[in-house]
């Protein structure tokens, strides 16, 4: 089964997502499904992926953080599998691979954060990541000082938080739509590449 949403046609697009798709296509060989899938909305399309960046590579908005892009992307793998996002758990466990150079970390992630070859620090990130995800109306101080005791400050609980929440939005509308993972997303990071 494929997308519910039909693709619109590459040619078709304003210029400025055109142009956004194309560099993505050229740094990564393909074109991510989701690139093409939220574009049927430009207007919608430039602000996920406005938000999306600002969450996922704040130094492009002249911010820092305290969490590593690898870090992100297990937020991202975890809380999505919690919402039985396939396209979010395969796509950002490839890149999750690749930041981590450690091909089995994705799916330990996705399965059991708890069991995953990660370091304590990730894994308290982790813990608060599915908190956020699964009973955020039960978050207390509790949680801020087991985050703050591994060296997380106020504002990487609150990337923490935000990255968790955007991904929610991003899970329910793959899981609506039924957009489907590209191919090339299952082998990202899994076989070193030869030298």
């Amino acid at each position: 089964m494929s997308d519910r949403y039909p693709h619109p046609d590459l040619n078709t697009l304003p210029e400025d997502l055109r142009e956004r798709i194309l560099q993505v296509q050229e740094k990564t060989g393909f074109i991510p499904n989701v690139f093409l899938a939220l574009a049927r909305r430009p207007a919608e399309w430039r602000a996920f992926f406005a938000y999306h960046d600002a969450l996922m590579a704040p130094e492009t908005v002249g911010r820092s953080s305290g969490l590593t892009k690898g870090e992100r992307e297990m937020i991202v793998t975890a809380t999505s599998a919690a919402n039985r996002c396939l396209y979010c758990v395969i796509a950002h466990g490839a890149i999750l691979r690749i930041y981590e150079k450690k091909p089995l970390v994705a799916d330990q992630v996705a399965v059991n954060h708890r069991k995953a070859d990660i370091s304590p620090r990730q894994r308290a990130m982790l813990d608060f990541a599915m908190k956020v995800c699964l009973h955020a109306d039960t978050i207390e101080d509790a949680d801020f000082e087991a985050l703050h005791a591994h060296g997380f400050d106020d504002e990487d609980i609150w990337d923490i938080a935000a990255i968790t929440a955007f991904f929610g939005l991003s899970n329910r509308m793959a899981n609506f739509s039924h957009m489907l993972p590209n191919p090339e997303f299952y082998l990202l990071g899994r076989v070193p590449k030869p030298k």
